[in-house]
């Protein structure tokens, strides 16, 4: 695994402002930017090809570019249908496979749905599938971090204690902590110093000191109701207390990646790398 330095901030894509966008493109516009990682968007599925990821490589070394993933979102490793759990599969490999031929980190992906099923039942479908998928690009050599995230909503598989679970039960697993999915599935909850600090003190408890020195990390500001996550918002037109979010992920001495996915993609990630910055304790 890619050993990190240090709590880096990125996009979650190529950055709004990239002339001529395209992810190497992208990339140098997060380092002209003053940023130091970038998320590959697999949104609608895996558009790079072997030969294109060799060039990303480069480029990124030569920036100082950490890069992520997001596989694509249409996943769900509870469904129903087995030919929906293997191609969801298939997406998370080939996600992994891409960005370790770009000399990428970490890839994240929302696990899937518990379909009014015991939510016991559904983990142990869900951790089966992973591991699966670990063997697979174990036996390829492939030595990315594996991400199921934090959602955003009740009715999707993906609590903390799920996460942490998952991340004990299999190899090269650890969390993705979207912080805006948290505040937003639980109604709200999860936005202030005393909880993220529970957050995190669980997560060194359960999975070591190496869990918080490599974190991957979303935060955006976020709409939500009653069920749960509606759509992402810039910080400042949010109510996510980010600037304590920042002191806590520095008092705890994070060090990974912090993802924006605001609509204002490097708005947000130069605001929150400037505030980082500025924190002293």
């Amino acid at each position: 695994m890619i050993k990190i330095d240090r709590l880096r901030f990125g996009t979650a894509g190529i950055p709004l402002s990239t002339p001529k966008p395209s992810t190497l493109t992208g990339i140098e516009q997060v380092r002209k930017l003053g940023l130091d990682a970038m998320e590959l968007e697999f949104v609608r599925g895996v558009n790079i090809t072997p030969e294109l990821a060799k060039k990303i490589k480069y480029v990124a070394r030569k920036n100082d570019v950490l890069l992520t993933a997001h596989a694509p979102y249409y996943i769900n490793l509870n469904a129903a249908e087995k030919a929906k759990v293997e191609a969801s599969k298939k997406r998370i490999i080939q996600s992994a496979e891409r960005l370790h031929d770009a000399g990428g980190w970490s890839v994240v992906f929302h696990a899937g749905y518990y379909l009014k099923q015991d939510p016991s039942k559904v983990y142990e479908k869900i951790k089966n599938e992973i591991k699966d998928i670990v063997k697979v690009l174990q036996d390829k050599g492939i030595d990315v971090w594996i991400r199921p995230e934090l959602t955003g909503k009740p009715t999707q598989f993906g609590n903390l204690k799920e996460l942490i679970k998952l991340s004990q039960d299999v190899e090269q697993v650890l969390p993705a902590i979207d912080f805006a999915h948290c505040h937003a599935r639980t109604g709200g909850k999860y936005n202030s110093t005393e909880e993220w600090r529970e957050m995190l003190s669980l997560i060194e408890k359960e999975l070591g000191r190496e869990a918080l020195d490599n974190m991957h990390i979303h935060i955006s500001g976020i709409n939500y109701s009653e069920k749960g996550e509606k759509n992402h918002l810039n910080l400042q037109e949010s109510d996510l207390k980010w600037e304590d979010l920042l002191r806590v992920l520095k008092e705890f001495r994070v060090k990974g990646v912090v993802i924006s996915e605001s609509p204002n993609i490097e708005g947000d990630a130069l605001l929150m790398k400037k505030k980082y910055e500025e924190i002293k304790l």
